[in-house]
């Protein structure tokens, strides 16, 4: 059965082409490939401001760019969210978008009584592919691999998405080209499954 796909490219810098974009190629190769569905947004891309007071985040209209992220996100059935690990966590463009796509009435909706917001993105699933300097087993094992569990658990949870599961591309700068081609197939092989 084909999945519908969205893969968001996180990578802040829309100059020049980086591992992250060829490991999104090959994610979308392998799921068109098995007849899935796939759109895609890169995020580095688009216009949109940073939202600054809660009442932009609750009330103000999106503009044009995140309205059309939006319909992706809403025709998707699985999201992959692709970027690079800087200063500790994602890029402030892929937060400031995801602030912007995510907002009440479109991923989620407070109840009038308070506890826990309504979550309008369920029956969706994610995977979040991580690259990054340092050595992913110091990520997850020094680090406690925080953005990732935030990413999954406060704010993709948060709006019913689930299961989310993540790859994590350590020492990149690193890699050999066998190793950098083991990851290209692996992201390949993800994008058959659909996973």
């Amino acid at each position: 059965m084909a999945t519908k796909i969205a893969i968001i490219q996180g990578h802040p810098d829309a100059s020049t082409r980086h591992f992250g974009h060829a490991l999104a190629d090959e994610y979308a190769k392998g799921a068109q490939d098995a007849g899935h569905d796939v759109k895609r947004i890169d995020v580095a891309t688009l216009d949109f401001p940073f939202l600054r007071t809660k009442e932009d985040f609750e009330n103000a209209t999106p503009p044009d760019s995140i309205r059309q992220a939006q319909d992706v996100v809403k025709w998707a059935d699985h999201l992959v969210i692709i970027y690079p690990l800087w200063l500790g966590s994602m890029p402030a463009i892929l937060k400031a978008f995801l602030e912007q796509v995510l907002r009440p009435g479109f991923a989620f909706e407070y109840r009038p009584s308070g506890g826990m917001a309504k979550k309008l993105l369920a029956g969706r699933s994610a995977r979040i592919v991580i690259t990054m300097g340092m050595p992913a087993l110091v990520y997850r094992w020094v680090f406690g691999a925080h953005d990732l569990k935030h990413l999954k658990r406060n704010t993709l949870w948060f709006c019913g998405i689930g299961p989310v599961k993540s790859t994590i591309i350590g020492s990149v700068e690193g890699l050999t080209e066998r190793q950098r081609m083991g990851w290209l197939d692996e992201l390949r092989n993800l994008g058959e499954r659909g996973r």
